[in-house]
């Protein structure tokens, strides 16, 4: 099969492509290296597989709707896999703008594209921020998205929507996926497993929000490949599933894991929760293992370890420190 994956430079992404590379699939990469990080993250992450015949990297926007009918011109995809987004809850309220733009306008723009080409299928990721400040837990599917909580998560909402317009109006099916706070290699470094993992090994000060008391659904990488695996072979439709780990830990029982694992005490400052923090974030998962076959298989401990160990490879190896 070919696919578009667009955001496939990306953590999520690069892992994805990986997958589908050594499974014989022919990949169209789609990434603007944005700012939002150091670029050369990405540069390394796909480095490994970026001059194989079966990839081919198109550095660029989707908000360029005259790049995306181009490439969609020149190549006939049997699905697209849209993981690019502007991410972060906390940099959205500051540039809400910013994040309408990308994640919703995008989206559109990919999906017309899609409408005219005759592409039947998209897999989009959505976010577990949806959920907002969710009363009742663990969330699902089918609970009321009344209580967002950023503008980040009223992208991911609105891209939902935008999904199942697309399908009445034009039979595109789309499935979306609510990753729950995923981890793992190659992780963003503004992320709070990065960071923590980082200061513990040099020593520095750490800041935990919230007192260290919010809790959130760790899902590892390889755990999400494979969810994301399922939605690909899933009959034409429109489906939401929650792609989670569904055994939330508090923020300060997952740095005391990181102190145990690196053997290191952490220098540990507690602040009050930051403007968009929710206080859990918990997946029920039934409905995507019945329909996925997702069975999450990496528990925190091991999903740790295995980022550390990453780390400090990379530190050696890579063009960023």
């Amino acid at each position: 099969m070919k696919f578009l994956v667009t955001g496939g430079a990306g953590f999520i992404g690069s892992h994805l492509v990986e997958r589908l590379l050594s499974e014989g699939h022919e990949i169209v990469c789609i990434d603007d290296f944005n700012d939002f990080y150091d670029p050369s993250f990405k540069r390394d992450n796909i480095s490994a597989f970026s001059d194989k015949e079966s990839f081919k990297l198109v550095e660029g926007d989707i908000r360029d709707l005259s790049l995306l009918k181009q490439v969609f011109k020149e190549h006939s995809f049997d699905q697209v896999i849209h993981l690019a987004a502007r991410a972060g809850v906390r940099p959205s309220i500051k540039e809400p703008q910013l994040y309408v733009d990308v994640n919703i306008n995008g989206t559109v723009n990919l999906l017309e594209c899609m409408q005219e080409h005759g592409i039947k299928k998209m897999v989009f990721a959505s976010s577990s921020s949806v959920y907002g400040k969710n009363k009742k837990v663990p969330f699902q599917e089918s609970d009321l998205l009344d209580s967002p909580f950023s503008p980040y998560a009223a992208t991911k909402t609105a891209g939902e929507v935008v999904c199942k317009t697309y399908f009445e109006l034009y039979g595109i099916s789309s499935v979306c996926l609510r990753f729950f706070t995923v981890y793992g290699p190659r992780q963003r470094p503004e992320m709070a497993i990065y960071k923590f993992t980082r200061a513990l090994f040099a020593g520095d000060e750490l800041t935990l929000f919230g007192e260290g008391n919010s809790e959130r659904d760790y899902t590892f990488v390889s755990d999400i490949v494979e969810g994301i695996f399922g939605a690909i072979r899933t009959e034409p439709g429109f489906s939401i599933y929650n792609l989670g780990n569904s055994s939330p830990i508090s923020l300060a029982k997952l740095l005391q894991t990181l102190e145990e694992i690196i053997g290191k005490k952490a220098n540990a400052k507690y602040l009050a929760n930051q403007a968009g923090d929710v206080p859990v974030t918990y997946a029920q998962i039934d409905k995507a293992k019945k329909d996925l076959n997702y069975i999450p298989k990496v528990s925190i401990e091991q999903g740790l370890k295995a980022f550390v160990e990453w780390f400090q490879e990379s530190r050696l190896t890579s063009s960023h420190k």
